[in-house]
């Protein structure tokens, strides 16, 4: 029997959504991080504050895509020092961009990026391996993204209310774990607007259900509907 590697890198193996919407983004993601087929963390966050109108989806190797993070959040901190004023999303995407892709041989992360400004609204920037960037009304990315490109074809459209936004993000990343093994755990989800930042939490029992899941159940008695253990 293969013995399981409990010091191999942790992956993120994962599903990040980000979407726009009539006046800010949605970005959402799943939680599980893992290391080949073992779990090392069932509900990590991995939506990541950049600035306080900014953040960044993370998929791949959770130590790449968190040192990326870190290196951006400082030098945006750096960048509204100086200018007096937030920085843009397109700036911090671009930074984003710019690590990546200067780094591309050594990395292996890909990134969303989401934010709202004054000058441009709610903006989207999808950068994937090797450090493009591509601004889009919704991204999606991670191992759960193969299942979800027909599923976003049919449902994202112009001009959403930030509930079908949140809606849309919540069902995507859902049918994402029922279907993607790398993918599961709770899904987490961030507004931006105008308004400022609203992170929301749906752990599993407020998911929908797809094809052939298993309702959430306490026991495994409640499945196989066993009578309780007798007492003696």
């Amino acid at each position: 029997m293969d013995q399981v590697d409990f010091n191999a890198p942790h992956s993120m193996g994962t599903t990040i959504i980000g979407v726009t919407y009539n006046g800010g983004v949605v970005l959402g993601a799943d939680s599980r991080t893992s290391t080949g087929v073992y779990v090392a963390n069932r509900a990590s966050d991995k939506i990541t504050q950049l600035t306080d109108n900014v953040y960044v989806c993370r998929s791949g190797s959770a130590a790449d895509s968190q040192v990326v993070s870190d290196y951006v959040r400082y030098f945006l901190h750096q960048h509204t020092i100086q200018l007096g004023q937030p920085a843009t999303v397109k700036v911090a995407a671009n930074l984003v961009r710019l690590l990546a892709y200067n780094n591309k041989n050594n990395l292996q992360t890909g990134l969303i990026v989401g934010g709202w400004d004054k000058y441009e609204g709610g903006q989207i920037y999808g950068v994937p391996l090797g450090g493009t960037i591509v601004q889009q009304p919704f991204s999606i990315g991670g191992s759960g993204s193969s299942y979800l490109y027909g599923f976003f074809d049919q449902a994202w459209k112009e001009g959403m209310t930030k509930d079908e936004a949140e809606e849309l993000v919540k069902k995507a990343v859902s049918l994402a774990i029922a279907r993607d093994g790398a993918s599961g755990g709770v899904v987490r989800t961030v507004i931006i607007n105008s308004e400022g930042v609203t992170r929301n939490f749906y752990p599993g029992d407020q998911l929908p259900i797809w094809h052939d899941e298993l309702e959430a159940h306490d026991s495994l008695l409640d499945i196989i509907g066993a009578p309780e253990p007798m007492t003696i």
